[in-house]
């Protein structure tokens, strides 16, 4: 079985696991407390502290260890806005920052608060005047990513943190996808991330502070961490999550020219060997192990139990493989196909013996996936020199499926109006549209869900 999701959590380091153990028995008393036991749980948690600060490149007093990485997103972002609300309530996030950010953004908006926020191009990256341009006099806050959890893209933090400074508001970085590759660079104000991205434990997070940033921490007081992260403090995962962040970092220059190599034949070899696949996400300047591309024609979640089946765990964010049956929202910011989309995240130590096999798996899968969807046929009217393919009711990726069958049958410069009330349509057959060469118009009114028009070129 290989494991090809590291994305979203990476297995436990051997260096965590043995952390872990050997402080079960050292750090299990209040570090607060001045007895012996105590003592020995304080000197635990001060040297964590001090090997996490080393790693970030901050002060050790700036470090603040939370119950996981989105509980240290929600009280960075929270605090800072409490803590500038003077200066303002609008926040800035860019269109494909993780969840744990966009959900704080809601909420602020909910509490009368403003948010903008900064596209990104087709490669997932953000455009740093963007950001600049965003800002205002009532911003209190910005946040960026340092790199996509889904395509891998590396954001330019150390321009937009520039850009931030000059104007005199605080960057927060959620690091959770970087941080076990190296320090993030740039003059950021707070930073987030989460251990079991880089093999440690999961249950702890990283909150960052810097030293002059205003910082008012929301909920009951507590004397826990600053006041900053209530609760009893699990100092064997702390211990853990800091010795294996150590330790990745010290492996992470060799690890990630061998994975980097390994990520570059999978974006090579796949357009190769399966037909219609679109790889997307910046291609030089992003993390070594992630590489995602998406499929036409194919049913994400059919193909991701299919790959399982075969012994590979990969991610997806197709729309099919949700309970919300809408795409990713990083693959809808970025404007490309969602729909057979793979994420590969290859965890350290990955053999080249298991991509290959990956590669050798992957065509016939995405065939049989393809040929099980080949049945379906969609009602179509013609109009002159145009169709109305009706595709109500269908799902991702039939209405794409269905376009395809029929864009041959109008004449070069005639149109497919793609009558269809899933919405991933809205972004799949734009996106289909730019992979073939062919002209989307756009979308029509319809009395039933929305038209699509679609113009042969070709």
């Amino acid at each position: 079985m290989a494991y090809f999701d590291t994305a979203s959590a990476a297995p436990l380091h051997p260096v965590a696991r043995q952390a872990l153990l050997a402080s079960l028995d050292e750090g299990w008393a209040d570090p607060a407390r001045l007895y012996r036991e105590g003592r020995k749980a304080r000197l635990l948690l001060d040297a964590a502290r001090e090997a996490v600060a080393e790693a970030v490149g901050c002060r050790a007093d700036e470090v603040v260890f939370t119950s996981s990485g989105t509980r240290a997103v929600h009280s960075g972002v929270s605090g800072v806005l409490a803590g500038r609300r003077r200066v303002g309530r609008h926040l800035i996030v860019s269109s494909v920052e993780h969840s744990s950010v966009l959900h704080s953004a809601e909420a602020h908006e909910a509490a009368g608060g403003t948010v903008t926020q900064v596209p990104v191009d087709r490669r997932g990256s953000v455009d740093p005047a963007a950001y600049a341009a965003a800002l205002r006099e009532d911003t209190a806050l910005a946040c960026l990513q340092s790199a996509n959890h889904e395509v891998g893209t590396v954001q330019p933090v150390a321009e937009v943190a520039e850009a931030c400074r000059a104007a005199g508001v605080p960057l927060l970085v959620d690091a959770a996808q970087s941080l076990g590759w190296g320090p993030v660079a740039g003059d950021w104000s707070v930073l987030t991330a989460s251990a079991h991205k880089w093999g440690g434990p999961s249950g702890v997070g990283l909150l960052v502070v810097r030293k002059g940033v205003r910082f008012a921490p929301q909920g009951p007081a507590d004397e826990r961490e600053s006041g900053r992260a209530p609760g009893f403090e699990n100092i064997p995962a702390i211990v853990a999550a800091a010795a294996s962040l150590r330790a990745v970092r010290a492996e992470a220059d060799a690890e990630a020219v061998r994975l980097r190599g390994l990520t570059d034949r999978i974006r090579a070899r796949v357009p190769e060997l399966v037909p219609d696949v679109e790889v997307v996400g910046e291609p030089e300047r992003r993390l070594p192990g992630i590489v995602t591309f998406s499929c036409l024609y194919v049913d994400g979640e059919a193909l991701l139990h299919e790959l399982d089946r075969e012994g590979f765990s990969v991610s997806s964010g197709s729309s099919c493989t949700s309970s919300t049956l809408t795409p990713s929202h990083v693959l809808r910011a970025m404007g490309v196909l969602s729909e057979g989309n793979v994420r590969v995240s290859l965890p350290s130590g990955t053999v080249s013996e298991e991509v290959d096999a990956f590669l050798e798996v992957l065509p016939r899968v995405v065939a049989g996936v393809r040929e099980k969807l080949g049945a379906p046929s969609a009602a179509v009217v013609r109009q002159e020199d145009a169709l109305v393919l009706d595709a109500l009711g269908k799902l991702c990726p039939l209405p794409v499926i269905e376009l395809a069958k029929v864009i041959g049958e109008v004449p070069v410069g005639g149109t497919v109006r793609v009558l269809a009330d899933d919405a991933a349509a809205r972004q799949d057959i734009p996106a289909w549209c730019e992979m073939r060469g062919q002209e989307y118009v756009g979308e029509e009114p319809a009395e039933k869900g929305t038209a699509y028009v679609v113009r042969r070129t070709g």
